[in-house]
């Protein structure tokens, strides 16, 4: 248990670290007006997507493992279901950031840098709330 607790910690933290940083290439891709600047930009946020998205997957994978060891434990909990919640919620938010990925390649963004500001701080709220809901463990 302790092994899949670890592996599924440094996943989510993998998996943070390109969620976080994503959303500011699409800020700075947005900014711009070099059409150079941008292809880069474009590369290197599909660069990082490809690089990020297995992370993702590891996360689930080693999370659900721990689940299956303990389903009376786990299912039972309410504060597990709504982590559950927001996990479903980052997985959303992870295949629209590969939507604009793609968008970016093709130069077809229509957002402002503003709104990719905003946008990044929705992965900084999930964190809260998710580690907020293990550690505390309200319901």
């Amino acid at each position: 248990m302790l092994w899949l607790k670890a592996f599924h910690i440094i996943a989510v933290i993998c998996w943070f670290a390109g969620i976080f940083y994503l959303p500011r290439i699409f800020v700075y891709h947005a900014m711009s007006e070099d059409r150079a600047t941008r292809a880069q930009l474009a590369v290197m946020a599909g660069k990082l997507y490809r690089f990020v998205s297995p992370f993702a997957l590891f996360t689930i994978v080693f999370g659900l493992a721990m689940i299956a060891q303990h389903p009376d434990y786990y299912l039972q909990a309410g504060w597990m279901w709504l982590k559950l919640v927001f996990v479903g919620a980052l997985v959303a938010y992870h295949l629209y950031c590969g939507r604009l990925v793609k968008r970016f390649a093709d130069d077809r963004n229509q957002r402002s840098h503003v709104f990719f500001r905003w946008f990044n701080e929705a992965p900084v709220i999930a964190l809260f709330a998710i580690v907020l809901l293990v550690v505390l463990k309200p319901f």
